[in-house]
């Protein structure tokens, strides 16, 4: 075993050589061989370490039953941190190894220059590990049961921060990071150890209208956190009522009237660790064809025997082989950056992977002739049956596009916190040509109206009519919205 390893030490070595030596720059990876049940686990969780939740053990189940019967399978899982941290499935074959090493160069270099990922702490398993930590002391003080519940709330609109946040400047993201940091100096258990505070930093843009701030401010204006109080009555000042605030779990943070300080240190948490995930979604099909295509360059520069090479092949084989069941982004990502290696420079490469998003990438590079060679065509079930509906190029491309907009999320925004003078939360779902699922939505109204502690409504599109879809005391109602409400909205 000890031999082994040894190998496979000075096989990353070599790899490292070779990535560096074709213009590859990533951060030190520190590697790990771990077993099926604990990379399902990290698969589950998103990270090496994290606060407890059901929805992860669901998640870890679905992984591990289809690895059990051989479905699919999970070879490395790469952690974006400095230094990055790489799982490696124990079982794998030394060449299998040897490949996800140089996929996993890949990432880490993707991860430590596209520019969705700047904002991104590269501390954040200590930042993780402070977060469970912090969650389980709150589990012992208020009891798990009303914890999880609470938490089933976040967790249910995690998707809706501001994931823009990475273009704001520096100065920007710090003054946010007052409003995370307020919450948790607040709480008694924020010095446990490895508590960093939170700065998740969301562009403030507009944040509707009432007076909260102002009563919380009398409230709080003999705390030692009142110069923090200041800052957001401050915001609250500018505020323009006739905007939109996108950044829903701040907007709770910063002005849900009933939540208590550890409640919003929840909430901050998993805003926290939402905005780390973002950029990770927001390229997906990006950064794994960035890792598959650098993967078998790397591959192809080794000394390969002629069973490691067959090997080789039928792995990377396997690894880009379109999916009957939805779009492989393994596939489609290698042949994008395959097809516009043809036609560039290796330094454009490098440019394209610093400044694009997979809704860019999809846009400015999937061309007549990709698409046609993919075979790649629009879809839908008609009764019980899937047809074909269009395979026109630019259409093709227009709706996986569309399927990116907002990392595939619908866009609900903020437009005031005093609706109908009763103090409820008014909510827009930005429709952009897809009607949102009725039973989510009552769903989910009802867990924010649960959070905000009073009345909770959003404006949507459903089948080409305006309605207004409130919750309150549990309850979900629905009404047509007014002419003037449903002429606007379109």
């Amino acid at each position: 075993m000890d031999s082994e390893m040894e190998a496979l030490s000075k096989a990353a070595q070599e790899i490292a050589q070779v990535a560096r030596g074709m213009g590859l720059d990533f951060y030190p990876v520190n590697f790990e061989i771990v077993p099926a049940e604990a990379l399902y686990t990290f698969g589950a969780y998103g990270m090496p370490v994290r606060f407890t939740h059901w929805s992860f053990g669901k998640a870890f189940y679905k992984m591990k039953m289809q690895y059990d019967l051989n479905l699919s399978r999970i070879y490395e899982l790469v952690v974006n941190t400095n230094p990055a941290y790489a799982f490696l499935l124990e079982g794998n074959r030394f060449v299998q190894n040897k490949l996800v090493i140089g996929h996993v160069y890949a990432h880490v270099d993707f991860f430590k220059h596209n520019h969705y990922f700047s904002r991104t702490p590269k501390d954040m398993v200590e930042r993780m590990s402070a977060h469970a930590e912090r969650i389980h002391d709150y589990e012992i003080k208020y009891g798990r049961d009303k914890v999880e519940k609470y938490m089933d709330a976040v967790l249910a609109i995690q998707e809706h921060v501001d994931y823009r946040a990475h273009i704001g400047s520096l100065q920007e993201s710090d003054n946010l990071g007052k409003i995370d940091r307020m919450s948790t100096a607040q709480n008694l258990n924020c010095q446990s150890k490895g508590c960093k505070g939170n700065c998740g930093g969301g562009v403030v843009k507009d944040l509707g209208k009432g007076d909260s701030v102002n009563k919380t401010n009398k409230k709080g204006a003999a705390s030692p956190y009142e110069d923090l109080w200041e800052d957001m009555s401050r915001d609250d000042a500018d505020v323009d009522p006739l905007l939109e605030y996108e950044d829903l779990l701040l907007y709770l943070i910063k002005f849900a009237p009933g939540l208590e300080p550890w409640q919003k240190d929840i909430v901050s948490i998993i805003r926290e660790e939402s905005l780390y995930f973002y950029p990770q979604i927001e390229t997906k099909i990006m950064n794994e064809g960035w890792a598959t295509f650098w993967h078998a360059r790397i591959m192809r520069e080794l000394s390969l025997t002629d069973s490691e090479a067959i090997e080789f092949a039928l792995m990377h084989s396997q690894v880009v082989q379109p999916s009957r069941l939805g779009l492989n982004p393994y596939y489609l990502g290698v042949k994008i950056w395959e097809h516009l290696a043809e036609k560039r420079s290796i330094s454009e490469l490098f440019e394209l992977r610093e400044i694009e998003t997979d809704l860019s990438f999809i846009r400015n590079h999937l061309s007549k002739e990709l698409v046609e060679d993919l075979n790649l065509f629009n879809y839908r079930k008609v009764g019980a049956h899937w047809q074909v509906t269009e395979n026109e190029w630019e259409k093709v491309r227009d709706n996986l596009v569309k399927q990116l907009v907002n990392g595939g999320h619908p866009r609900i925004v903020v437009l005031e916190r005093d609706f109908e003078g009763k103090g409820g939360l008014l909510l827009k779902h930005c429709h952009e040509g897809i009607d949102l699922d009725i039973i989510y939505l009552e769903k989910t109204l009802a867990l924010v109206q649960f959070l905000w502690g009073k009345s909770v409504a959003l404006e949507t599109v459903v089948d080409n009519k305006k309605f207004i879809y409130e919750s309150s005391n549990g309850m979900v109602s629905r009404r047509l919205g007014s002419k003037s409400e449903e002429n606007g909205g379109k």
